[in-house]
């Protein structure tokens, strides 16, 4: 056996059953002569790749030993390498995270070891866990876009690190919605179906967002003009009591039409004699009762 492999490597094929000194002789000639080897043990297996790292193509049960020492020898190798195991996985992404692609199966510390080198890898995943999911958006909530239905946690995670993320969410609950727009009340307007609980809270940081909500109540102009007088602006036709609410606002001066009813109220604003929300509650309280059939206790 020994002269006949010797003399003419091929002859490994007529062979039956080679010693493993016989199949390593040949291997380490030519690497690629493992496919006339039933069986190769791992030694053999070694000896192939090492001649020629392309031999792993015809190994068809390579043992993890050898698809380690063709990965460490070129990591595009990881093409040719069914089912890798958790560290050939994490060896060839330190190396180059774009051949994630040929992982069929991705394991989640090496999900986890991706995202942390690039924030947007999770594009990459298919139905990701969780803990990847939260890691992803904790790194960059704009990363969420990328995340197919995902849990309330990670949507809450997303939104109170940047509110405007909730216009990647779709259908977000109204728990969401809160956080989002306490983060940034202007979110609002991403909000398709925003609850009336969401937009009270809105409203409540920023007078001003009642500009982006349709038919707001009576309650939230007050609450808008109370926040900020000048919104008076933004809402068409203002209720007395909406007028009133604002009158003392210095900001909102020039927003208000006030009626002949108040001819008073117009006459000490201009003359600068309303200077403080303090005057208007003690001199002008009992004054407006008189004229106006509203209660303004909330002043």
């Amino acid at each position: 056996q020994l002269a006949a492999v010797t003399q003419n490597k091929y002859a490994i094929q007529y062979i039956k059953d080679p010693t493993e000194k016989i199949q390593l002789i040949v291997v380490q000639q030519d690497g690629y002569m493992i496919r006339y080897i039933k069986n190769p043990s791992e030694k053999v297996q070694l000896a192939a790749v090492k001649q020629n790292k392309w031999a792993i193509n015809c190994i068809s049960c390579a043992s993890e030993e050898t698809k380690l020492n063709v990965v460490k020898q070129d990591v595009d190798m990881i093409k040719y390498i069914k089912n890798p195991s958790e560290e050939i996985q994490l060896i060839v992404i330190q190396q180059d995270a774009s051949l994630i692609q040929y992982f069929n199966c991705i394991f989640k510390k090496v999900c986890l070891a991706m995202i942390h080198q690039d924030k947007y890898a999770i594009r990459h995943f298919k139905n990701p866990s969780e803990e990847v999911q939260l890691a992803s958006v904790k790194q960059d909530s704009h990363t969420i876009s990328y995340i197919e239905n995902p849990s309330e946690k990670v949507q809450l995670t997303a939104v109170k690190q940047n509110g405007s993320i909730i216009k990647y969410i779709k259908n977000p609950s109204e728990k969401v919605q809160l956080a989002a727009v306490k983060q940034n009340s202007w979110v609002i307007q991403y909000i398709s179906c925003a609850s009336k609980e969401v937009q009270l809270a809105a409203i409540k940081q920023n007078g001003k967002i009642i500009r982006c909500i349709k038919n707001p109540s009576e309650m939230m102009k007050l609450i808008a003009v109370k926040q900020n007088g000048s919104v008076i602006k933004y809402i068409k036709n203002p209720s007395e009591e909406i007028q009133l609410a604002s009158l003392w606002k210095i900001k909102a001066r020039k927003y208000i039409k006030i009626k002949r009813k108040l001819p008073f109220i117009y006459y000490e604003w201009e003359h600068d004699e309303i200077s403080s929300e303090t005057y208007f509650k003690k001199n002008l309280k009992n004054k407006t009762k008189k004229y106006l059939n509203i209660n303004i206790n909330y002043i």
